[in-house]
């Protein structure tokens, strides 16, 4: 059944490429307005013209910047989609402080921050919709070499649950997403980075049962349909070809 978002209006960050670009599109087919946020101002540029789409510039690692977008958009947004991450390799014995610190800023504390600047406006009007981009590397599945990674994505369930348990009652449903291996810049540009692109490409293939890399137009149906989604909330949603059987 389709999802029709008519009348919504939805925030997406990391809205210039990947998973965020595509739930752009995916949103605004299915009817919504939708803001989409980056700090990538050319490629935001590639959406002007779609119907239904605005831009903004967004630095959701800047508390200001943050609380100058909610204002000016403060009581009219049904949906927020918090899909802005990083990616770190290594285990702990790997991680420096500061790797640590800003997976935690940018996978969590964004997130948070973001929550809390559209939250009030969601429960003036009784009703509302945050999606967390979370992934199978959090506590729903141990990945090596993925230690500040999947810290701050176990983090985002957490977070994630309990907002919709405070809120239950009070219209806003909160869900997260728990992609498996997608195709993306990010992870482009993390297979060349190990120096052997055909090597990396096959092991990170291998590690869905389907045999197959996720495309960012799948997560992005996930999306809608959380958007839509009006009986389901507080849930960690694997998306993931088959790696956390």
């Amino acid at each position: 059944m389709s999802v029709s978002l008519e009348g919504k209006t939805a925030v997406v960050t990391a809205a210039a490429q990947g998973i965020g670009k595509a739930s752009v599109l995916a949103l605004a087919a299915a009817g919504a307005r939708v803001i989409a946020t980056d700090i990538a101002r050319d490629k935001l540029d590639e959406l002007k013209g779609v119907a239904g789409v605005t831009t903004a510039e967004l630095n959701v690692l800047k508390p200001d910047a943050i609380a100058a977008f909610a204002a000016e958009h403060a009581g009219s947004v049904d949906i927020l989609f918090n899909c802005a991450g990083v990616v770190h390799n290594g285990s702990i014995l790997d991680c420096s402080e500061s790797e640590w610190a800003f997976a935690f800023d940018l996978n969590v504390t964004a997130m948070m921050r973001m929550i809390k600047a559209f939250l009030p406006g969601m429960l003036d009007r009784g009703a509302g919709c945050i999606i967390n981009m979370s992934s199978v590397a959090s506590s729903l599945k141990g990945v090596p070499n993925r230690f500040a990674y999947q810290a701050s994505k176990a983090a985002v369930l957490g977070m994630t649950k309990s907002i919709a348990a405070d809120y239950v009652g009070k219209g806003i449903r909160c869900n997260a997403i728990c992609p498996g291996t997608v195709e993306s810049p990010s992870l482009q540009e993390r297979m060349k980075a190990q120096g052997d692109y055909e090597t990396a490409r096959a092991a990170f293939i291998a590690r869905q049962p389907m045999g197959r890399i996720g495309q960012p137009e799948e997560i992005a149906e996930l999306v809608v349909y959380l958007a839509g989604a009006s009986y389901t909330t507080g849930q960690a949603i694997a998306i993931d070809g088959g790696w956390t059987i």
